[in-house]
């Protein structure tokens, strides 16, 4: 026999469902059910067969109550049949009603289609009114309109003025917007569709049962526009033939005689043709192959005018340098300061006068193109007659430009190229006669044309752009040029040799330098743009310092530290009164040489003076030097006091006054009077003596003391000696 298993608690939990809590009532119930079985309490089987009796008398009473309600139920059951039978006819009603509603529905179906058809019967006419008002208002052309453009009658301005107002409306009528694929839906309705006997007798019979593709396809509008393309066609022929004529007749005139070095004015040109500006718009837009052939044509021929009248104005300007004859460098640069030649001919005046004559050319040929030519503008090509499907279509007329706008130089650069072809070639021409004509022209031609493309004409908005950058690309051969000529100028100087004889003074290579930067300072006094003319002076400078160091004694009879010290020191006033920034560390190496090559002079100059007794104390210093101690000096022979008094018997106090006097006269005679180096010099002659002959009588007390030697002269002596010397 097994064992009954044994059910986990969570079994039991699961069996006994969820905990439900006692209500109070039920809680009363409880105890009230205890208070009367309580003395059956303490027999759990008596209370427990006591309990099933109960229940079990309940159980019959409700059982008897049960058999009791049979027949309640069963008129229950009746009444539901009669409720559903009921339902049944309701249903049976409503099926009927809606077979009734469903022909009142395709009735409304019908009456909101008809109405529909009509709403589209009234919009179609009313869209075929307002095409037929659009065409006939569009496409119609005035007949005075239509009589301009035949007649093409451009003789004059109330002409040119009709011709235009004429083109213009022709402009807005081949402008109309219409549209090749346009479509008007089909409609397959028939009048015996609509009841009442409603038709569609308002609609063009061309509405039913077709399409139609667009107005072009309508024969009134296609006569039209083709009356407008020939129109349109005569007379852009007309006005572009009147135009060429003008442009070859100007083209072929000529110039009236002017004065020397001025050019034409174009302003009657100008004014000629301005007139026909708003027909230039029109052709621009309508037919852009046609004019932009126009630029090239009018470029060609007044090309041809300007060629002539620019090759008669640089004519002019070669006949004002042609009395000029290449002279010395020295004659070149003294002219234009005013020794010999007025500033008025001058290549650097002749070259300015040119280029202000050629400015104002430029700069109103330029506006021209500008506002005749509308070049540069917003209307640009693709503005122009646009092709759609093969047939072209006009674009509408722009307003005119009240005035043309700032425009890039590459508008106009094109034209302005062609028409002045002849310019840059001339003009190189020009600048070679100006370097020819003397030999620093290319120092006129730098600073005019450095003025010209980075002074006021480079900074100003006005500034014709295409005249500036032709004189951008001819400026670098202006400083090509100045460069090999200051290349070729250097050369000279460092290569010049002084004059055999030349006994002092200032050298030539120091005079060229000198004249050069005077004059260049001069021509470029009120310029701002001094790069090149610095570097210029730079080289100069060097080469001048190069040649001044590079003398050699041997073709002078002259000191040559004497020499560079006057070349040296002259540099050095001069850059001191033109105060150039440039030459700044120039003027302070000059300065340092000039006193370098001043000390060895008067070195060399005294040592000559007292040559034996300084060879002799310079050889004791060496003994001192060597570690000889001073009072065991004496006692060598070459050094000893009997020695020392043969020295100094050979310079008594009159032969040192003596030599120092023909010093002073070779001095004075060798130094130019208008660096006034005498004083200078020669003070500096003293000091050093002074200084000599303290040390002579330092190396005597020290190496010869107690022997009683001295020089024959005293320190006394020797001041009056300089005193009494630069009195003379």
């Amino acid at each position: 026999m097994q064992r009954p298993r044994e059910e986990s608690p969570a079994g039991l939990q699961e069996g006994l469902g969820p905990y439900q809590e006692v209500t109070p009532e039920e809680a009363a119930d409880v105890l009230k059910l205890l208070e009367e079985h309580e003395p059956l309490l303490n027999n759990s089987v008596a209370f427990a067969e006591q309990l099933g009796r109960e229940l079990q008398g309940l159980d019959e009473a409700n059982l008897r109550a049960i058999i009791s309600s049979e027949q309640q139920v069963a008129e229950l059951m009746s009444s539901i049949e009669e409720a559903l039978a009921e339902v049944a006819r309701v249903e049976q009603t409503l099926q009927v009603c809606d077979e009734l509603l469903g022909s009142v529905k395709e009735q409304m179906d019908d009456i909101q289609r008809e109405n529909a058809l009509l709403q589209r019967v009234a919009s179609n006419r009313t869209r075929l009114m307002e095409e037929i008002v659009f065409l006939t208002g569009g496409l119609q052309l005035s007949g005075e309109h239509g009589a301009a453009l035949s007649r093409a009658d451009l003789s004059g301005p109330a002409a040119i003025g009709a011709c235009t107002a004429a083109a213009q409306a022709l402009s807005s009528c081949m402008a109309l917007p219409i549209h090749p694929d346009l479509e008007i839906p089909r409609m397959d309705i028939w009048s015996n569709n609509f009841p009442h006997g409603i038709t569609l007798t308002g609609v063009a019979n061309t509405s039913l049962g077709r399409e139609i593709r667009g107005y072009r396809k309508l024969q009134a509008v296609a006569e039209q526009l083709i009356l407008f393309e020939t129109l349109k066609q005569n007379f852009e022929n007309s006005f572009v033939n009147h135009i060429t004529n003008i442009f070859e007749m100007q083209g072929n005139s000529q110039a009236p005689a002017l004065g020397p070095m001025v050019a034409p004015s174009h302003g009657p040109h100008h004014e000629e043709l301005l007139p026909y500006t708003p027909l230039m718009s029109w052709l621009r837009n309508t037919n852009p192959v046609l004019f932009w052939d126009l630029p090239k044509v009018y470029s060609q021929n007044l090309g041809r005018l300007y060629e002539r009248e620019i090759r008669a104005l640089f004519e002019q300007a070669k006949l004002a340098l042609s009395g000029r004859r290449k002279g010395s460098l020295q004659e070149s640069w003294e002219k234009p300061m005013g020794r010999g030649q007025s500033q008025e001919d001058t290549p650097g005046r002749v070259l300015e006068k040119v280029l202000s004559e050629l400015q104002p050319l430029c700069t109103k040929e330029q506006q021209f193109l500008q506002e005749f030519f509308w070049l540069g503008c917003d209307s640009v090509e693709l503005q122009g007659s646009a092709t759609e499907g093969g047939e072209p279509r006009a674009a509408p007329e722009e307003p005119p430009c009240p005035k043309p706008r700032s425009l890039p130089a590459e508008a106009t650069a094109p034209v302005l190229s062609e028409l002045f072809r002849c310019l840059e070639p001339e003009l190189r021409a020009f600048l070679d006669v100006c370097s020819k004509a003397r030999p620093l022209g290319c120092l006129h031609v730098l600073g005019t044309l450095s003025d010209a493309v980075l002074g006021s004409w480079g900074s100003s908005s006005a500034a014709p752009s295409f005249l500036h950058t032709l004189l951008s690309n001819v400026l670098l051969l202006a400083k090509s040029n100045f460069n090999k000529c200051i290349g070729t100028l250097c050369k000279e100087m460092e290569e010049a040799k002084a004059p055999s004889r030349m006994r002092g003074g200032i050298l030539p290579c120091v005079s060229r330098f000198q004249e050069f930067v005077a004059f260049s300072e001069e021509v470029f006094r009120t310029s701002q743009r001094r790069g090149e003319l610095d570097k210029a002076q730079l080289r100069l400078a060097s080469s001048v310092f190069s040649s001044i160091s590079s003398l050699s004694s041997a073709n002078l009879k002259v000191n040559t530290d004497m020499l560079m010290m006057e070349n040296f020191h002259h540099v050095h006033n001069f850059l001191c009164q033109k105060n150039i920034p440039c030459l700044e560390d120039k003027k302070r190496e000059a300065m340092q040489r000039s006193r370098e090559h001043m000390e060895k002079f008067v070195t060399t100059s005294l040592g000559q003076t007292l040559e034996r007794l300084q060879h002799f104390f310079e050889g004791v210093k060496a003994r001192l030097a060597q570690g000889v101690k001073e009072e065991e000096l004496s006692f060598q022979l070459a050094y000893s006091k009997q020695e020392l008094r043969k020295v100094m018997e050979k310079y008594p106090g009159k032969e040192v006054k003596r030599a120092l006097e023909s010093l002073y006269r070779t001095i004075h005679k060798c130094l130019s009077p208008e660096e006034n180096l005498l004083p200078v010099v020669w003070k500096a002659m003293e000091q050093e003596f002074v200084r000599q002959y303290r040390e002579f009588e330092e190396l005597i007390q020290r190496c010869y003391a107690g022997s009683g030697i001295a020089l024959d002269f005293t320190m006394e002596d020797l001041l009056s000696y300089f005193n009494s010397i630069t009195n003379m």
